[in-house]
C-alpha cells in the first residue's frame, strides 16, 4: 500500500514549492490563504499544479486547477487523490 501523505505533509510540500517559485509569504501560507493573498498569478498556479502532480504523484484533471482557490483546496485535492 502506498504511503498517503497527511494534510500537514502536503501543506509543508506546497509551502516549499511556493517558496521555490519565489512566492512572497510562502512559508507562512495557511490553508485559508487564497492565491490572491499570496500574489500567485495564473502562470505560478500552472507551475504549482505541475509540481503537485510530480511531487505527490497525483493526476489533476483540466478543471481541477480552476477549482483550487486556496492552499487548503490544494491540500484537500492532493490528499483525496493520493
Amino acid at each position: 500500500m502506498a504511503n498517503v501523505p497527511n494534510d500537514q505533509e502536503v501543506l509543508g510540500g506546497i509551502r516549499e514549492e511556493l517558496a521555490a517559485i519565489k512566492v512572497p509569504g510562502a512559508e507562512e501560507a495557511a490553508p485559508e490563504s487564497t492565491w490572491n493573498d499570496l500574489d500567485v498569478d495564473s502562470l505560478d498556479l500552472a507551475e504549482l499544479s505541475q509540481i503537485i502532480e510530480d511531487e505527490f504523484g497525483v493526476q489533476l484533471k483540466g478543471d481541477d486547477v480552476g477549482k483550487i482557490k486556496t492552499v487548503g483546496d490544494a491540500v484537500d485535492l492532493v490528499v483525496s487523490r493520493a
